[in-house]
Formats: C-alpha cells, structure tokens, sequence
C-alpha cells in the first residue's frame, strides 16, 4: 500500500476545519483549483470521497470524519513533538472552538469559559449563532463544543452529546421605582408594560404558559432577541424584563435593577453539546466537568 501523502492530508484537514475551499486557498496562498486537486488526490488513494459538496457548501461525510480525526491526532502530535524536541519548550497552544447561540447570556457564556481565560496555553476562538448554525458548525468539525439552551433532539442519525451545566430561574426584573409596592404576582403581570424574549424562545415558551394558567392579560412593550438589549430596555425603564437574573447580574450588584419576584416554575437550562468522537478536545471535556451542576454554584 502507497505512503501516505500528508502534505495531502494536511490541505484536507485546513478545508475541513475552514469548512469553505476560497478561505482556506487563500489562507495558505495557493490557487482553489490546487486545493480541489490534493483533496482528489487523497480521496482517490482512501478511496472514499472526503466531502459531500452541496453548491458553495462543503459537509463532511462519514468517511471525511474519520479522516479528519485521524488528521486532527497527527498533526496534534505533531505540533506536540515540535513543543517537547523544538526549541521553544511549552510554545504549543491548545485550540478550544465555542460557539454560543446569540441570544445566550453573556455573563453565563464568561462563567463558563472563566477557567481557561487566563492560561497562555490556551486560544480560545468565539463564535455565535443560531442553532441550526451552531450544530452544523460543529458537526463539521469547525467547533469543539456549542452553548445552547435546549437540547438538540437525538436519535440514531445525530452524533450530538448533551450535557446539562446548569439551570437558572426567570425572573421578573426592573427599576428601582417598579419595587415597594407589595404587588402579587399575577397583579404585577397586569399592570406592568413587559420586556419579553421572542416566540422562539425556551423562555417565552414557559412564560406564556404561566400566564395563561394565570388568567392574565399582559401588556407587551417588547419583544426582543438579544439578551443584552433585554437589559438596556429595563435600565431604561421601559417595561419589567423577563429574564434570569444572571443576565443582568451587574446591574442587581449595583442597584441600577432589582428582582420583583422569581417566577415559579420557569427556568432557563443552558446546555453544553459536543459530538461523538473518538478524540474529542480535552479542554471542552475540562470545562464541561468544572461547570457541572453539583461542582459549580449557580452563576448570577
């Protein structure tokens, strides 16, 4: 059987992990239609095809997984035998993909990636997006691990890895001038203009069915994707926001807000999902385990 050709595997690796054959030509300065004919060149002696190319857009198949999993051991290896031979002991640095969904608290995203922030052993590269983003990304090998806020429905066709890190009440949250007035929960609802999330939402979900079982009629001053604009609108005194406190944990610290009252039976989860792999990275699986429910008190 022929040697492998790594200067080969090596283009494979930076396309899948670039996921877009234009950005990785032009990162390693060669032309697309030299990287298209290495990639052939390394289907054709694995004998299976590496990419299902669907228009602009690359996904890996079964075949390119496993390929890029062995890529991703060797050239790991390789930059750790250049650290412990090289002359530049410790230099290797470990590469750790999230992405979070966009509407994901950014006080809960710096809580979970806190541990690592101040190693120089240790880039962390950031993205964000929408689920159906995220999940692609990672299935593509681009992320290592992605922060969502429900579980991505499993079955025997998805490779996806759930782990539960943490869940925070919802609560409704406002100025300083909304409290100290005694009001019951179900009198606030009603009297109160409100700061919601959006219909997508796990948060929105919950709360509609709250009250509904109520029996209130609320008044909606806005409906808003972003978490941090959530918090804005509040500061400003536009309505009462319907958030976890985490979200807005500067702002309860200094008194700008206050929480009126936590809302029974509705919570937000934050999930941690990873894929199915024989070397997934070990500094998603570190984080994953210094955040667990029973080793990290509730952020906020």
């Amino acid at each position: 059987m022929a040697a492998l050709n790594y200067n080969h595997l090596r283009y494979f690796w930076a396309v899948a992990h670039e996921g877009n054959l234009t950005r990785t030509a032009e990162k390693l300065h060669v032309s697309q239609s030299a990287l298209s004919i290495q990639i052939r060149k390394l289907e054709e002696q694995l004998g299976h095809a590496l990419f299902d190319r669907n228009g602009k857009q690359l996904l890996l198949t079964e075949a390119g997984r496993i390929a890029l999993e062995h890529a991703d051991t060797i050239f790991s290896a390789g930059g750790e035998l250049l650290s412990i031979l090289g002359d530049r002991p410790g230099a290797r640095r470990q590469i750790l993909r999230v992405g979070a969904l966009a509407t994901l608290s950014r006080n809960f995203q710096m809580a979970f990636l806190r541990p690592l922030l101040a190693r120089e052993d240790v880039e962390l590269v950031l993205r964000s997006g929408t689920t159906a983003e995220l999940l692609h990304a990672l299935e593509s090998h681009r992320l290592d691990v992605v922060l969502i806020n429900l579980p991505p429905v499993h079955d025997a066709a998805t490779p996806w890895i759930s782990h539960p890190i943490a869940e925070q009440p919802v609560s409704l949250i406002g100025t300083p001038a909304h409290a100290g007035h005694g009001l019951a929960l179900r009198d606030l609802l009603a009297r109160e203009p409100l700061v919601l999330p959006t219909l997508e939402s796990s948060i929105r979900i919950g709360f509609d069915a709250l009250v509904d079982r109520l029996g209130v009629r609320v008044r909606i001053a806005a409906e808003v994707e972003d978490m941090a604009m959530m918090r804005l609108l509040a500061r400003e005194g536009v309505g009462l926001a319907v958030v976890p406190p985490i979200v807005v944990r500067d702002e309860l610290a200094n008194g700008s807000l206050v929480e009126l009252v936590q809302l029974p039976e509705l919570s937000e989860t934050f999930v941690a999902v990873t894929l199915s792999r024989r070397f997934p990275n070990p500094l998603a699986r570190e984080l994953i385990a210094s955040f667990a429910p029973a080793a990290h008190e509730p952020a906020g």
